[in-house]
């Protein structure tokens, strides 16, 4: 018999946050059990070096995961390297 876990996604993106830093929150949130993340692909056809080279980071966990250390996670990084108009401090 085969269950299955009912996963919720969400998407976070921040335009203008590195690539490393996107890394950064990408493992700091792989490790809360039951989290998985993906890095998503930029997908502005026109190059530009003031904007990410990442679209986002796709989150999937379980609907039941208490996601308290998820948002304190990323709440930490929002704080540290946007401003309120969600650019880089």
């Amino acid at each position: 018999m085969q269950t299955s876990t009912i996963t919720r996604q969400q998407t976070v993106t921040y335009p203008y946050l590195p690539l490393a830093v996107y890394r950064e929150i990408a493992a700091h949130l792989a490790q809360i059990d039951g989290v998985k993340v993906t890095l998503l692909p930029q997908l502005d056809p026109v190059f530009d070096y003031h904007q990410s080279q990442v679209g986002g980071l796709l989150l999937e966990y379980p609907t039941d995961l208490d996601t308290t250390l998820l948002q304190q996670i990323l709440t930490y990084y929002q704080e540290k390297f946007l401003r309120p108009s969600g650019y880089m401090v």
